[in-house]
């Protein structure tokens, strides 16, 4: 007898592993029950990538765990942008938007395609130069470490993710700095005080407040995300390239890339449209360019950024969506931070703190309705968030899309402007 032609009970659990994806999707079809204690069997013993995305959708999407392989594509090492298109918002723009088919425009289109009322959210945080280079001094012996700087929690100590972290221990010295390109006699010293799980580490330095400030400013470089740094050193072009126009806040340690394509004419022609710009802050840490390990997502650990929504702009986007206008966040920074603050019935409210939020499908949003973003790693949190917000049958066409049509991917790449599928 044909699997899909009978009605399961959870005596019969283990004929799950015999059983083909049509069969499946008959029984969901058909409205045959599947019983919950199948599922964990369903999802080890098929891999979930085959399954009919109706059944998948119901059984995985909405539970609290989903299989990181999900998330998984091949992208051509070709795709990675190492240098950002010039000008700036010539870069390219997938629209992403449901029920109607993908249209391939340009960054300084966008006016175009929002309406008077919306209101883009910017991240205004500015890129300081975290990536430090020292050498680790313990009795006799010395050892090279590299130090990215990713989260500040006190005027003299950073958290930071330490290469090779297995040379450090707490207690350890690290001197930074000693080319002699810096004030303080080119010295920038720091103590480990704690150790973390992958490479993390307290650092205390040994400077605090404005000149710790000034001695990471001039000793440090820009920490370009390692798909490009493992291709090319960064250079003085970087310390613009890899800033927004707007940027005021400093203390990030990776730019909020979506905003790397807007300039001051883009920027005046929204205006000129009727579309409001309003601010936000969320430091990006260097926990952005960490990979997914886990198997699945529950196992995943979210490294915390800091971040601040004033009240005036909390105020400023309550009124936007009282009136009708869409709140269009620039980048998945700006939109975890809107989410934070966000209370059940969307509401937006002045929010100061450190957020973890990790979205996955199956998150139901409060607050934005449209979201640019530049396109993301297979198996990161960013590409889940991006399904999460349009879904994942649609984000893996639309890759599949930007692919063939060679777009350019990552930090330095094109963008994309997805529209909320419906919940």
């Amino acid at each position: 007898m044909d699997p899909s032609d009978k009605h399961w009970d959870d005596g019969q659990v283990g004929c799950w592993h015999a059983i083909s994806p049509l069969c499946l999707h008959n029984s969901f079809r058909y409205g045959r029950s599947i019983p919950t204690s199948v599922i964990p069997v369903l999802v080890t013993g098929i891999h979930a990538s085959t399954l009919p995305w109706p059944l998948r959708e119901k059984y995985e999407l909405h539970g609290k765990a989903m299989r990181v392989d999900l998330f998984d594509f091949d992208l051509p090492e070709e795709r990675i942008a190492l240098r950002p298109v010039e000008p700036r918002d010539h870069a390219r723009l997938l629209v992403v938007q449901p029920g109607s088919p993908f249209a391939d425009r340009r960054v300084d289109d966008l006016p175009g395609l929002l309406q008077p009322g919306d209101a883009l959210v910017f991240n205004d945080t500015k890129v300081i130069p975290a990536q430090l280079e020292g050498i680790r001094e313990r009795d006799d012996a010395v050892a090279q470490v590299s130090a990215t700087l990713h989260m500040r929690v006190g005027p003299d100590r950073w958290k930071a993710f330490l290469r090779p972290g297995k040379r450090v221990k707490e207690g350890d010295r690290i001197r930074f700095g000693h080319g002699g390109t810096s004030c303080f006699l080119g010295t920038l010293d720091a103590t480990v005080a704690e150790k973390g799980e992958a490479g993390e580490a307290l650092l205390v330095f040994d400077l605090s407040g404005a000149m710790l400030d000034e001695a990471v400013a001039a000793v440090g470089h820009i920490p370009l995300p390692p798909y490009i740094a493992s291709k090319r050193p960064d250079d003085q072009r970087d310390r613009t390239d890899y800033q927004t126009v707007y940027a005021r806040e400093e203390g990030a340690v990776a730019a909020p890339t979506a905003g790397l394509h807007f300039t001051p004419q883009l920027l005046e022609r929204l205006k000129e449209q009727g579309i409001e710009e309003h601010f936000v802050t969320l430091h990006v840490g260097a926990g952005t360019f960490l990979p997914v390990k886990a198997d699945n997502t529950e196992d995943h650990k979210m490294h915390a950024e800091i971040g601040h929504v004033s009240e005036a702009t909390a105020q400023a986007l309550n009124r936007v969506q009282a009136n009708g206008g869409r709140i269009v966040s620039v980048g998945t920074t700006s939109l975890r931070l809107l989410e934070s603050a966000a209370d059940e019935d969307g509401t937006i409210r002045p929010w100061s703190g450190a957020t973890d939020i990790f979205i996955t499908p199956g998150y139901r949003f409060r607050a934005v309705d449209v979201l640019m973003t530049n396109f993301h790693l297979p198996r990161s949190t960013l590409f889940m968030l991006v399904s999460a917000f349009a879904g994942l049958e649609t984000m893996r066409e639309a890759y599949e899309h930007a692919i063939k049509e060679r777009y350019r991917f990552y930090s330095y790449g094109d963008a994309s402007l997805l529209f909320r599928a419906p919940s």
